[in-house]
């Protein structure tokens, strides 16, 4: 086939940029969730694209991706702002993961492997010590762990591509309020509970104990709905 005839998707460079754009939208992400770009902060390809030390190219489109996990909005002829933190939204967003997840959580407990069951009992322990000891770094490097040994051991790409698509937003909420949340030890114990059942493989106990890890969730995501400045 002559370069001229070759398909725009299969260009020498279209693997390359594909990764570029992968990193863009991770960096930019991280940016977004960890509070470095707040709630409601303009920003444009030209700025991201500086900062980042990526082309323009690969940063628009991490930014139409981001649009798509309303991080971003687009402005007419203005650019892009950070998303602000909507409670309303929040709540339509747990309604989708209470259901996709209770699937994720009973696929895990069913087909888990003897090694993936222990690292699940590993991270009830870490939960149950985050929820002793009140500390929040700990608290979410389980967290991170706890997701996505769920979503590799479901072995589903389906509802995998669903939980990525509400990672951000999800985790942006509770950056900005967990750490100073009274609730923070009864959340951590009910991950707890819900890692030790699938560490056990009880399906059905594993889903029981995960729908009232989402009921602290929602309580507290309606109690701590407000507030968009920095964490600190």
């Amino acid at each position: 086939m002559s370069p001229a005839a070759r398909p725009p998707d299969s260009g020498p460079d279209r693997p390359a940029r594909r990764l570029l754009s992968d990193e863009a939208h991770e960096r930019l992400e991280e940016m977004i969730v960890e509070l470095e770009l707040l709630p409601g902060a303009p920003v444009s390809e030209a700025m991201l694209s500086a900062r980042l030390g990526l082309g323009r190219t690969p940063i628009r489109e991490a930014l139409q991706r981001l649009i798509r996990e309303h991080l971003v909005e687009a402005l007419p002829h203005r650019g892009y702002r950070v998303s602000e933190i909507d409670l309303a939204q929040q709540l339509r967003a747990l309604e989708v993961r209470r259901e996709i997840e209770r699937l994720v959580v009973r696929q895990a407990a069913r087909l888990a492997n003897a090694a993936e069951r222990d690292d699940f009992a590993r991270l009830a322990d870490a939960f149950d010590d985050a929820a002793w000891s009140g500390d929040w770094q700990l608290f979410r490097r389980a967290n991170r762990r706890f997701i996505a040994l769920c979503r590799d051991t479901a072995r589903n790409e389906f509802s995998s591509g669903a939980m990525a698509a509400m990672r951000g937003l999800v985790r942006r909420f509770w950056v900005l309020n967990y750490r100073r949340a009274a609730e923070q030890p009864d959340i951590a114990r009910s991950y707890a509970r819900t890692a030790r059942q699938i560490a056990r493989g009880d399906e059905a106990r594993a889903a029981v104990e995960f729908d009232r890890l989402m009921d602290h969730v929602e309580a507290f995501t309606r109690g701590h709905g407000a507030p968009t400045g920095s964490p600190d």
